[in-house]
């Protein structure tokens, strides 16, 4: 059974809320809300009622082959390399075993009756942790001379650091919010501490307007006040420290593209670019397309991701790796062992839209080309629902390097678990295969509520309430004492 309608923790809420109760309980119109800021999932993006709009291709790989790696549409199709292996059992580093994938699709499967409320995948919900409206709450305390643009302007400002700042930050960490006194972890915790600095001007250089971001704000962060407003000490570390903070550093160089950014320097004015473009269908529900968003988010924020990432010919590919399950090169060709996933400016895309579409109406073309998040809880169900098991010679890899780790003070030692780099073959696989995994299980858990591709669930929907929550709540029972994925992975702060 799935976990919707049998364990507390995972009550579905258009506010986020986390209480126990069930919302089987609660009527269609309990969870409805006057305000318009929420939307039913249906309004969120494109939909066949609108106009059709002509989506960018990507670049031909034989041509460019390092803009078709950086472009959203290489990710599922690169994928599917890998992932048509694991369908035949042939990977390097998984067993995997297709009886168990229905069990995972019903346990994916079982959401509230009002599962088509269920809103997308994003950093809003997180915001809203505890059922306190965060967001709402915040656009209250702006005066009304403040318009739906700039509104959604400072949205994007917060969201877009918020983000970036949003890699695991480890089992030992929490945030105290300094208004309520109460106590958050993991993503959530991340998100409230991004609020509360977001609102105390810590990334804007403007005394009058703390509720921005700009590049000089950031580039005033150092990893000592960043330190400060986690909260991190001996006792409460947060992982990979040093790289959020040059992540946001860098973050700081890349808001100089005026292109991209305005004179300002701001994330918030991608809006004004967008809105500008002439991709963009300017009627009256305005309709954006996803390849032009991904664009502003692929090419102005090139300037943040380390140098030691994958390049290509002189070009870095952001989060994209080698992977022996790929056509090896030679005799392919360089590019064609290389998989790429983009899960921080996939997470960003699904986040950024949310707002542009619930405070400006604004509409998104090709939202189905996102694929779903490589990343470890998604990945964690497949392997604690037994559908990936790690092979035995690399789980005593993963493990050895996990004795190891563990030697170091503040490093977790309890509920051992395999321990890998990012960049080993281990986790590259597993992020391949997930992506195909992904897309397969919602082919599935449609299937099973009876739900055509109309009004079926989205992917971006299933990872919200079902696959990335499953994944967090099969890791606390599986190992209750840290709460964490069957697989660790050594985090600099920039990918998880």
């Amino acid at each position: 059974m799935g976990f919707f309608n049998n364990r507390k923790s995972s009550k579905v809420s258009i506010d986020g809320d986390s209480s126990t109760g069930s919302n089987s309980n609660r009527s269609s119109a309990a969870i409805k809300s006057p305000l318009s800021l929420r939307t039913p999932q249906s309004a969120y993006f494109s939909s066949p009622s609108l106009p059709d709009i002509t989506l960018p291709k990507p670049p031909d790989p034989t041509v460019d082959p390092a803009g078709y790696l950086r472009s959203i549409h290489a990710v599922r199709e690169r994928s599917r390399i890998v992932y048509e292996k694991a369908k035949r059992n042939q990977l390097n580093h998984f067993d995997v075993d297709m009886r168990n994938f229905l069990e995972t699709a019903k346990y994916v499967r079982d959401y509230a009756p009002e599962y088509h409320q269920i809103p997308p995948h994003g950093r809003w919900q997180h915001f809203d942790v505890g059922g306190r409206p965060r967001i709402e709450q915040l656009l209250a305390t702006w005066p009304l001379t403040v318009d739906n643009q700039e509104r959604t302007r400072r949205l994007i400002d917060l969201f877009l650091v918020s983000v970036l700042l949003d890699a695991g930050s480890g089992p030992r960490w929490s945030y105290k919010s300094k208004k309520s006194g109460k106590i958050y972890r993991r993503s959530e915790g991340l998100a409230v501490a991004s609020l509360e600095m977001f609102e105390i001007g810590m990334f804007s250089s403007n005394s009058e307007q703390p509720c921005q971001v700009d590049a000089t704000g950031l580039q005033q962060v150092t990893t000592q006040t960043l330190a400060r407003a986690l909260q991190h000490s001996s006792g409460n570390q947060i992982a990979g420290l040093e790289g959020r903070a040059g992540l946001l550093s860098r973050l700081g160089d890349a808001l100089r593209n005026q292109e991209y950014f305005g004179k300002t320097a701001r994330p918030g004015n991608m809006l004004d670019y967008l809105m500008s473009h002439p991709t963009t269908l300017a009627s009256s529900v305005p309709v954006i397309a996803v390849p032009t968003l991904w664009t502003v988010l692929m090419d102005g924020l090139a300037p943040i991701w380390p140098s030691s990432r994958t390049t290509l010919a002189s070009t870095a590919l952001g989060d994209a790796w080698v992977c022996q399950g790929m056509p090896p090169s030679p005799p392919a060709q360089a590019w064609e062992s290389i998989v790429p996933f983009h899960k921080l400016t996939q997470w960003l895309a699904y986040s950024l839209m949310t707002p542009m579409n619930r405070l400006m109406h604004i509409h998104f073309a090709g939202a189905d080309l996102l694929t779903g998040l490589p990343e470890y809880r998604n990945g964690g169900l497949l392997i604690d629902t037994g559908l990936l098991t790690l092979k035995d010679a690399d789980m005593q890899r993963g493990l050895e390097a996990y004795r190891e780790n563990a030697l170091t003070e503040g490093q977790p030692n309890v509920e051992v678990v395999p321990l890998f780099e990012t960049s080993d073959d281990v986790i590259v696989e597993w992020r391949a295969v997930t992506v195909g995994f992904l897309d397969d299980l919602l082919l599935e858990v449609n299937k099973q509520l009876g739900l055509d591709r109309r009004d079926g669930l989205t992917l971006a929907q299933m990872l919200e309430a079902g696959t990335w929550k499953g994944g967090r709540e099969i890791a606390e029972v599986s190992r209750p004492n840290t709460k964490e994925p069957p697989i660790m992975i050594v985090s600099d702060g920039t990918v998880f």
